[in-house]
């Protein structure tokens, strides 16, 4: 058994407790391979901040970011076992200044982090680990997918229209944003619509309609990438916007006509 398996098995064994790890401050964290599409569970320290969690993808001051963190970049859906409770949440990461900031507050709270940023010259990654609304269907959880995705490219345009320009920071969080996207669309075309399409015929015009829009997400979000890579900042914002106006319209069409069959498949599905 490895030492994280131990841990992890201790800690729900014992409502959150674990010998080594006296102070308390430790939850698990599921996050879904990137890969494989399985549960992947790691024990993390945390820290509060107001209704929030922080996380660092720390790594023990590793130049490589870890596993979970690439998992969450893709899908910021996870779930949090704190003590006896079991929630899920959005993890989110920090930008620019508010990452700073809230690396800050980590620190003071647990110094170690600090010794594990000045081991590596990667910036160590804040995680904004946020509680969301019960997910009890299936419906539930694509609603909590779409509103993750509609206040993200919010962010990304107010930060695009900053008069900075392209920081490093704004197109850290375009690519994290278009990763997740990729990944929510790809899911869908290859298990959610074949699973619709079989138990609701009806619905086949209306899958290769939303199939069709994502393909059309697909292609300007490839031309978004290839004017943040030019550093083309003008533009970027236009392609963005035009990005935001594509993405809101197939997100709602998407709940529209989905929403419904989705309501009566249990969340987390069985099995």
């Amino acid at each position: 058994m490895s030492f994280t398996t131990a841990i992890i098995d201790e800690f729900r064994a014992n409502n959150g407790r674990v010998t080594h790890f006296p102070d308390g401050d430790l939850l698990l964290l599921t996050t879904t391979g990137t890969k494989t599409g399985t549960d992947h569970t790691v024990p993390l320290g945390y820290v509060h901040h107001g209704d929030h969690l922080l996380v660092i993808a720390s790594n023990a001051g590793s130049d490589h970011h870890p596993d979970w963190y690439h998992n969450v970049l893709a899908n910021p859906a996870v779930r949090v076992e704190l003590g006896t409770d079991t929630f899920t949440a959005i993890a989110t990461p920090a930008q620019g200044a508010h990452r700073d900031d809230l690396f800050d507050h980590v620190t003071r709270t647990a110094p170690g982090y600090a010794d594990h940023q000045r081991r590596t010259t990667r910036t160590l990654p804040v995680l904004v680990l946020t509680r969301t609304a019960a997910v009890t269907t299936f419906a539930d959880k694509l609603v909590e997918v779409h509103t993750w995705l509609r206040e993200q490219i919010r962010e990304i345009q107010a930060e695009a229209g900053a008069p900075a320009g392209l920081k490093p920071q704004l197109r850290q969080h375009c690519l994290t944003f278009c990763e997740a996207l990729t990944f929510h669309h790809t899911s869908e075309d290859d298990h959610v619509f074949p699973g619709i399409a079989t138990h609701h015929t009806h619905l086949a015009d209306t899958l290769d309609q939303l199939r069709e829009e994502h393909k059309t997400v697909a292609r300007i979000k490839n031309d978004l990438l290839a004017l943040l890579a030019d550093r083309n900042t003008t533009g970027f914002r236009t392609e963005l916007d035009r990005l935001a106006g594509e993405l809101n319209t197939h997100l709602d069409r998407e709940e529209h006509w989905l929403l419904p069959v989705l309501a009566d498949i249990p969340w987390p599905p069985a099995g």
